[in-house]
């Protein structure tokens, strides 16, 4: 028995998110039966980011058991054969049997796209969310600052969610303009259900002057999801990457 390590890169348009459901196809349901079918054993994947319906992923992290032969780095090259084209492992590698991503201290990396135009551009449609009112930028850096560190996100968090614990640390938040382009990167050692799409909800409430930056401030102390902003669209989250902190490289790869 070997524990296998995957990174899996996804357009979540077509899914109903990570995790299995019973209203619709999920990518945990995809890498299930094909690996098993691959591997010809029951195989069931544990993922470290249940990504939402529609959110896309560059560097989601999944292990999982086998007792097949074949070699942990071979079974991307055959996988991805047997993927369909918007599922796709980077890289697989053995890990210590031990290891378990959702136990280890991590960090995660997300980037939210905004369309910030008079217009829509049909080909940024799936991959960013469109908004024709101006954003200003400036405001939005210094609304974002407030929420860099540690604190209680509760009212960042989907009132769907039954979390006990709701503290979480953001290490760093950055925001570019490219054109009509607005990126939001967000890096932290976790997320609640629905906390970054929140989060640029309020961003852009403060972008459009509709909340002073210091409004963010009240908001955290408020903890109270009706005191935040909307939440955002899926189609503009990705999920960049997903780093184990205080783990010795040659361990894991």
């Amino acid at each position: 028995m070997k524990r296998v390590m995957i990174i899996v890169s996804y357009d979540g348009t077509n899914y109903c998110g990570w995790q299995i459901q019973q209203n619709g196809l999920s990518i945990e349901e995809v890498l299930n039966k094909k690996l098993s079918q691959l591997l010809n054993e029951d195989i069931r994947v544990i993922g470290v980011s249940r990504t939402d319906s529609g959110v896309h992923a560059l560097g989601n992290v999944a292990v999982f058991d086998t007792n097949a032969m074949m070699p942990a780095d071979k079974i991307s090259f055959a996988m991805n054969v047997r993927l369909p084209d918007d599922i796709k492992i980077q890289k697989s590698r053995e890990v210590p049997r031990n290891f378990h991503p959702r136990h280890v201290k991590s960090y995660k990396i997300y980037e939210y796209k905004i369309w910030n135009h008079t217009f829509l551009e049909p080909t940024k449609r799936f991959y960013s969310l469109f908004c024709y009112i101006p954003l200003d930028v400036k405001q939005m850096r210094k609304a974002a600052a407030y929420m860099v560190g540690k604190h209680d996100f509760k009212s960042f968090c989907s009132k769907k969610a039954d979390i006990v614990d709701t503290v979480r640390e953001i290490y760093s938040i950055d925001i570019r303009k490219e054109g009509n382009m607005i990126s939001i990167l967000v890096k932290g050692n976790g997320f609640l259900y629905n906390m970054i799409r929140i989060m640029v909800g309020t961003l852009m409430k403060v972008g459009m002057n509709a909340y002073e930056p210091e409004h963010v401030i009240e908001i955290i102390e408020a903890k109270n999801r009706k005191a935040a902003g909307p939440t955002a669209r899926p189609e503009g989250l990705t999920l960049v990457e997903i780093g184990f902190e205080n783990v010795e490289e040659k361990k894991i790869w």
